[in-house]
């Protein structure tokens, strides 16, 4: 859903930044190196992975596209999650977590807080034949679905920045417009958003 974002750095903290998007303070989680390169008041630019879980949407933003597919990648082997995903790019650069997976280095994979002697095998094992450079195609989490979206996409809103009014107002339009399946949760979200910008 949320491929970049673009606008001028609001606030930074030491694990996130807040980019104002059009009106909209978009709340992006950033590993270290990422967040050195921003400054509060000046416009930037940022790659995002928006992760969906049954409780959260979660903004996560990267320097370029490059660090956005490998945080994607990483997240298909076993046992790893977006803030491991995230953890492995704050201790290497792109290039050096696929020469390590390249070259089965473990010794450099377990320098990342999280990742053992048997993860960084797993990691070598089902990441090393897709690590080069071809492009890799991820579903972000398009499925997620479930009797919970009106609660999910508000929650969403409420933490982009409108009030709990305004979100309210847009589940209860989204809900009208829904015939037949519920859409995916991103799906919706994006509806609620492009609604509530009319509103602006």
């Amino acid at each position: 859903m949320i491929a970049s974002v673009r606008g001028v750095v609001t606030a930074a903290g030491p694990d996130h930044a807040v980019i104002e998007v059009g009106g909209v303070g978009l709340a992006v989680q950033c590993a270290p190196g990422t967040l050195a390169d921003l400054r509060v008041g000046q416009p930037a630019r940022l790659a995002t992975s928006l992760v969906v879980r049954e409780d959260s949407l979660t903004l996560y933003g990267f320097a370029d596209d490059d660090a956005k597919a490998l945080f994607e990648l990483l997240q298909t082997a076993s046992g790893v999650g977006p803030r491991l995903a995230q953890a492995v790019l704050a201790v290497h650069t792109p290039d050096a977590v696929r020469k390590a997976i390249a070259n089965a280095d473990t010794g450099a994979l377990t320098r990342v807080p999280g990742i053992g002697k048997k993860g960084a095998e797993r990691l070598v094992l089902e990441l090393r034949d897709r690590i080069g450079p071809v492009p890799v195609g991820v579903d972000g989490a398009a499925g997620v679905t479930g009797g919970g979206w009106p609660e999910q996409v508000r929650q969403a809103l409420i933490g982009l920045g409108w009030t709990a009014g305004q979100a309210d107002q847009a589940v209860t339009a989204v809900a009208e417009t829904i015939d037949g399946p519920t859409p995916p949760v991103p799906v919706l979200l994006k509806q609620a958003i492009r609604l509530l910008g009319r509103t602006r």
